[in-house]
């Protein structure tokens, strides 16, 4: 695997990983929530190859790096604001998720707080809790974003 490069490994596929030189590897471990008929595939991907999505109303980039079909029960996003860019609307979301900020830094209100972060932080996202961002600095900030997706939160 190449730098940005990502892999999802269904459910119980046994892996293991090996690498002659340094690198940074991130984990998301989960329980799969199982739907009857619908089964995952492996994907090795780049993120850079995968297309930009359109974002009516916001500045920011954004890239999806798994299917967005049923049997996926979460996404990996990639979002890249450039300096001074921020999300247009305080959002709120039903699921949970959390971000890891991979380069750059900026600002993200979570509730009625506020926090600074930089790359190497991560946050984590309770469903309903109003949220916001803005880059700052000098150069192009870049999350990685996990989401729960397709399916129900109850």
């Amino acid at each position: 695997m190449q730098v940005d490069s990502y892999a999802y490994l269904p459910p119980n596929q046994d892996h293991y990983f090996k690498c002659d030189a340094s690198a940074s590897l991130v984990a998301f471990e989960r329980r799969y929530a199982y739907l009857e008929n619908h089964v995952t595939e492996q994907i090795v991907g780049s993120t850079d190859k995968q297309p930009l999505l359109e974002t009516p109303g916001e500045v920011f980039e954004l890239r999806k790096l798994l299917p967005t079909s049923l049997p996926y029960d979460f996404n990996i996003h990639i979002m890249d604001f450039q300096p001074g860019e921020f999300l247009n609307v305080k959002e709120v979301h039903y699921n949970q998720h959390g971000l890891l900020l991979l380069e750059g830094q900026g600002i993200y209100r979570l509730g009625d707080s506020w926090y600074p972060v930089q790359a190497g932080d991560a946050i984590w996202m309770a469903p309903f809790v109003p949220q916001w961002y803005a880059a700052l600095g000098k150069t192009r900030t870049r999350y990685l974003l996990y989401k729960d997706v397709n399916r129900s939160p109850l």
